[in-house]
Formats: C-alpha cells, sequence, structure tokens
C-alpha cells in the first residue's frame, strides 16, 4: 500500500515537471518566432492580413481609403476644377432625318409586275449614281382593255395603208391635182404612222425606275416579279454624308439665342449647323431642323433617335466636370469623388445643369481647387 502511495505522488510530480518544459519551450518559440501551427488549426496568411488591412475600404464617414498601388492599377485621374461663367444649354430629344436634297424615294407612275434592270434589283447597301436604271416596271394591262387596244392599233394600220396609196395616186397625177392636197394626204399618212407608234410602245414599253440621286441604296421592298401599284415605295436612297437632325423644343424663343449645337455619340461630339425652326407646332412643341457635319456621320442611319445640345448666349455660373465624374449614392443623389488626401477620396452632393454631350456644369456643392475624379469614378464608386 505505501508503495502504491510513492509511485502516485512520484508521476504527478514528474507530470508538472514536464509540463513547465512544455511551457518554457512554447514561451522561447514564441520569443524566436518559431512557432507554427498544426494541421487544420492554422489561421491564414498574416501577409494577407496585413494587406487587406491596407487596402481599398469604405471609411465610417462614407469616403473611400485607396493607397497608392491600387489607383494606379484603376487608373484614377483627377483634375482640379475652375470657376466661370458657363454657357447655359438645353437637352433636345431628336432623331436623324433625309436631307431632302441629297436623299429620294424610287415609286412606279403605273401598276405594273417588278423586272430587274442591267445589274439586277439592288440590295440595300448598295451605292449608286443618278441616272442608273434600278428596275423596270411591265404595265399590268387587263385583257378587254388590251383587245381593244390591238383592234384600234389594226384599223389604224388599214387606215395608214389606205392613206399611202392615196398619196401615191396623187403624186401620179401631180400635174392636174393641187399640191394643197398632196400635202394634206402626206400630212395624214404621217399622224397615222405616229399614233400607231404611240398605241404599240404602250402595249409592248415598261417603265425605268431610275436613281434621282447620288447615294446609298438604304432600303428596298420589291422582289423580281411583284406587282406594284402606282405611286408604290420601291426603293430609298439616302447620301450618308449628308444628313439632318430635327429637334423639338418646347421654349418659342430658344432659336433666337442659339451660340452652338452638338450632337452626342458617346463621347464624341458632333457639331450641328442650325438651319431654322419650324412655324407650326407639332404635339405642342417646335421643330428646329440642324445640318449634320463631320465624318461621325457615317455611324447614323435615318430615323435614330439622338440628343442634341444646345448651348446658349445665356450664362450661369458654376464648374465644368466630365458628365463621367457623375455618380449615385445610396441615397439615389448626384455626386461627384474629391480627392482630399493623397490617399483617400469623399463623395460631394452636386447639383447639376447640361452643358454640352460631353460635360455638365456643377452649380453648387464644389469649391474651386477641389480634385474632381475624371477616371476611374464608377470604381470608387463601388468600393464598400
Amino acid at each position: 500500500m505505501k508503495t502504491i502511495l510513492m509511485q502516485n505522488v512520484l508521476g504527478s510530480v514528474l507530470r508538472r515537471l514536464h509540463l513547465t518544459a512544455v511551457g518554457v519551450a512554447c514561451v522561447l518559440a514564441a520569443m524566436s518566432g518559431g512557432v507554427y501551427a498544426g494541421p487544420g488549426h492554422d489561421h491564414g496568411d498574416e501577409s494577407t492580413a496585413s494587406v487587406s488591412g491596407n487596402g481599398p475600404k469604405r471609411l465610417p464617414d462614407g469616403s473611400v481609403f485607396l493607397p497608392k498601388p491600387a489607383q494606379r492599377q484603376i487608373g484614377v485621374l483627377t483634375t482640379p476644377v475652375v470657376a466661370a461663367d458657363l454657357s447655359r444649354a438645353f437637352e433636345l430629344a431628336g432623331k436623324v432625318v433625309m436631307d431632302p436634297n441629297a436623299g429620294g424615294r424610287v415609286q412606279p407612275t403605273q401598276a405594273g409586275r417588278i423586272e430587274p434592270g442591267p445589274r439586277g434589283l439592288p440590295s440595300t447597301g448598295l451605292a449608286v449614281k443618278r441616272g442608273d436604271v434600278l428596275a423596270y416596271v411591265t404595265p399590268s394591262v387587263g385583257s378587254v382593255e388590251r383587245s381593244n387596244q390591238s383592234a384600234q392599233l389594226a384599223e389604224m394600220r388599214a387606215a395608214r395603208a389606205l392613206a399611202e396609196k392615196r398619196v401615191a395616186r396623187l403624186r401620179e397625177l401631180s400635174d392636174t391635182v393641187p399640191r394643197k392636197d398632196i400635202e394634206v394626204a402626206e400630212s395624214e399618212v404621217a399622224s397615222l404612222a405616229a399614233r400607231i407608234t404611240a398605241i404599240g410602245g404602250g402595249l409592248a414599253s415598261r417603265e425605268a425606275l431610275v436613281a434621282p440621286v447620288s447615294g446609298v441604296i438604304a432600303s428596298s421592298h420589291v422582289v423580281t416579279g411583284q406587282v406594284v401599284d402606282a405611286r408604290e415605295l420601291v426603293f430609298e436612297i439616302v447620301d450618308p454624308t449628308r444628313l439632318r437632325i430635327e429637334a423639338l423644343t418646347y421654349e418659342s424663343d430658344l432659336a433666337s439665342s442659339i451660340a452652338t449645337a452638338a450632337l452626342a455619340l458617346g463621347a464624341e461630339r458632333v457639331p450641328l449647323r442650325f438651319m431654322g425652326s419650324s412655324r407650326i407646332l407639332r404635339e405642342q412643341a417646335l421643330p428646329m431642323m440642324f445640318q449634320a457635319e463631320g465624318a461621325a456621320l457615317s455611324k447614323l442611319v435615318v430615323g435614330q433617335p439622338v440628343r442634341v445640345f444646345l448651348q446658349t448666349n445665356r450664362k450661369l455660373a458654376g464648374f465644368s466636370v466630365p458628365a463621367a465624374s457623375l455618380m449615385k449614392n445610396p441615397a439615389n443623389q448626384t455626386v461627384v469623388w474629391v480627392k482630399t488626401a493623397p490617399e483617400q477620396f469623399a463623395p460631394r452632393v452636386v447639383t447639376t445643369e447640361v452643358l454640352d454631350g460631353t460635360a455638365v456644369a456643377v452649380t453648387s456643392g464644389l469649391k474651386a481647387g477641389d480634385r474632381v475624379v475624371t477616371q476611374a469614378a464608377t470604381l470608387i464608386n463601388q468600393i464598400r
């Protein structure tokens, strides 16, 4: 019994000594940086945690912390704003229309059947020149009408034969017959010949559909053998280098204050020349016509809806900011991002007015010298 008790006491002392040695070893290993977790007990790479702590993030005040390497990676660009007197502008809804002097429609003057032209029926997009024969229309004549014309043609041919014989007899008697009788007979023969030619041509002729202007076939509405009515639209021709823009405005005095006009095609601005405005309202709006110029017209098609920006002589104080800088915050307010520190950006709620197709006028929310983000604002706005 005494032996068993001594063994238990000795075992307890050894266990305490072993635990103490293990604890000392752990402390020394931790101080030397050599501690490693066992399999399944690691807590991730410490370097990753360090990077995520210094990575892009949204701060409690709503601003964004964005390190310099991240700014270079997403291509952040900023521009200081300057207060100026800007031209008040208006945005109008418009559409592309055909220039009546550089476009046209091809329509037959009579009903008939379509036949291909010398180069076949033109397809959409084919370039044509003024005077080119696009197709033929063979008149469609009823059987009764054709029979009547054939009978009339036969009668005229018989009458012409009798008139020619009469002329021949009068010429043989030219010594005794007055000259005027011979001339009357010859005139009758010529008249009958012309009438026969006209009626015969009407039965066998076909109408040639020619291009009224040079340009491109914008639309084709027929196929070979199709029967069309008179004045039915067959082809439309458009000159893509000469187009017009029609815009609607609800301000009758806007035309008198226009300084410049432009058409917005994405980030590109196409200059427009104001041609005039109508004197008749259309759906309570006043149509205004503009002439488009420039190589960008190749991107437009007739009937395409567009946005027209008019800059007037009226002035307003504000800051010119690219339209790409405008963002929406969670409250659906319009904001721009301003660089407040080398690695910090803050949203500013602003009010804007239309300026042109690529920039807007900020009338409140900014002050002179603020560095507004002009590129990568969308990516900054998405940081959470």
